[in-house]
């Protein structure tokens, strides 16, 4: 048994249908309101907002920050708004994503880039982050101004410091961990602790929803980073093997190159550094990587992390959210098993 079948035969089973209970009549709100803001007289706006928005993701992020809110007791609808902020802020992101990274599918569906160009993606990308930013203010929260838009900076950064890391096998555990921490975690982070901000909660609630965030979204890109060489395109949310492709230099290629002998390193270098990397090369990648058990060591350091999430977690008050809050923790790991 591997470490991370160990550790996971070790927790309960995850589920996301609690914080869809708990959040629904909100989320309903929050999706109100982030088409009403993805409107623009400027016909291209609302047609490529709604491509990306409707595709078919779960809200995750947008879904910590009103559980995050209520498990505090906040009453009011600054909640709503600052759930649409994150969401808009994650949009945009994919947006840009999808340009920088060359993808061609999303979600099962071509990427707005395919269809509308580059220039066009790009520009309706920075439209959401402005009516995030908008929204923000109406909120009337400085404190939570200023988390979601220190987060908004780290986010880019962490989006320059993988391209300068992308193919290039002199990447470290160390440099991984940074990146995956800015480009995913700082918004997970920040999605959580501006519930607590806006319930008025003390500086120790900050702290556990700030940790419980940061955590969460480290494991959850492990896993994401894992699926792209042991998952489906319909658990991903794109192509696998988009990850090789693109010349990323995730975990489970660092796990391999350094357990790897010095043929295999010669191979990890031709396929990311020298763009050799066809399909023929991919499935010698996946066979590398199962050979030198990569992604079990990926899978039991998203477990670690999800370990530090729930810790943070359960300091918050008992109730419906703060149960549905610890169970999104395994929901994430486990769509690896």
């Amino acid at each position: 048994m591997t470490v991370a079948s160990a550790v996971r035969t070790a927790r309960p089973k995850g589920s996301i249908e609690p914080i869809l209970n708990v959040t629904a009549d909100d989320m309903g709100r929050v999706n109100e309101m982030i088409l009403a803001m993805a409107g623009s007289n400027v016909e291209l706006i609302p047609e490529i907002a709604e491509h990306l928005i409707s595709s078919g993701g779960k809200r995750l992020r947008p879904m910590l920050t009103i559980a995050s809110a209520l498990a505090h007791g906040y009453r009011g609808e600054g909640h709503v708004k600052l759930a649409a902020s994150v969401e808009f802020m994650h949009t945009a992101t994919l947006l840009h994503d999808d340009v920088v990274d060359e993808s061609d599918m999303r979600r099962g569906k071509q990427t707005a880039r395919m269809i509308w160009g580059n220039q066009a993606s790009v520009l309706v990308g920075d439209f959401l982050l402005g009516q995030a930013f908008k929204m923000m203010v109406e909120v009337g929260s400085l404190t939570a101004l200023a988390i979601l838009s220190a987060a908004s900076a780290v986010i880019a950064e962490g989006e320059v410091w993988q391209l300068a890391a992308a193919k290039r096998m002199t990447t470290s555990e160390a440099d991984y961990l940074a990146v995956i921490d800015a480009k995913t975690a700082a918004l997970f982070s920040a999605a959580a602790e501006v519930g607590p901000v806006i319930a008025g909660a003390g500086e120790d609630a900050r702290t556990a929803m700030r940790d419980y965030g940061r955590n969460l979204g480290l494991a959850f890109q492990l896993v994401d980073d894992a699926l792209d060489y042991g998952g489906s395109a319909a658990t991903l949310g794109k192509n696998t093997g988009d990850d090789f492709r693109e010349g990323k230099v995730t975990l489970p290629v660092i796990v391999a190159f350094e357990r790897g002998d010095d043929r295999e390193r010669a191979f990890w270098r031709r396929a990311l550094e020298d763009g050799e990397n066809g399909e023929d090369a991919l499935a010698e990648a996946m066979a590398l990587i199962r050979r030198r058990e990569a992604l079990a060591e990926t899978i039991a350091r998203a477990h670690h992390y999800g370990s530090l999430a729930r810790a943070a977690g359960e300091t918050l008050p008992g109730g419906a959210a703060r149960e549905a809050l610890l169970s999104v923790v395994d929901f994430c790991i486990e769509r690896i098993s």
